[in-house]
């Protein structure tokens, strides 16, 4: 019966190391933003050399994800002094008090229609 006993916790203790542990898998996730450059434009006093931040609204704050390079990443290219809009998928992670995001996937944001930027305005099309 002891053995019995013993069997069944050692058990229950590997099935929650094995849930722990996958709870540290990375998620995949989804941010649209804008790209903008630490150093240059959001002139972060850490920062040494030009590096990509992906700004987005989250909840109504800004939220900065730092933008790992990968090969992807290059391909968008660097966006210094200026802007980028983004839809960026990728795996979030923590370093140095910074979040950031290992881009999978990033495209630019389809282009509104005639009629959904007038009411992004405020301009009704039927007056």
């Amino acid at each position: 019966m002891k053995m019995f006993r013993m069997l069944l916790a050692g058990l229950a203790i590997a099935t929650l190391a094995g849930f722990a542990l996958a709870g540290d898998e990375a998620k995949s996730v989804t941010v649209t933003g804008k790209v903008v450059c630490a150093k240059c434009v959001l002139k972060k006093g850490d920062a040494k050399e030009c590096q990509n931040v992906l700004v987005a609204d989250v909840d109504g704050k800004s939220v900065e994800y730092y933008i790992t390079e990968n090969k992807l990443a290059e391909e968008f290219g660097h966006t210094c002094m200026g802007e980028k809009q983004v839809i960026a998928t990728g795996t979030l992670s923590e370093k140095d008090g910074k979040t950031w995001i290992t881009p999978t996937k990033m495209d630019k944001p389809k282009p509104l229609s005639k009629w959904r930027r007038s009411q992004q305005r405020g301009h009704s099309p039927f007056l």
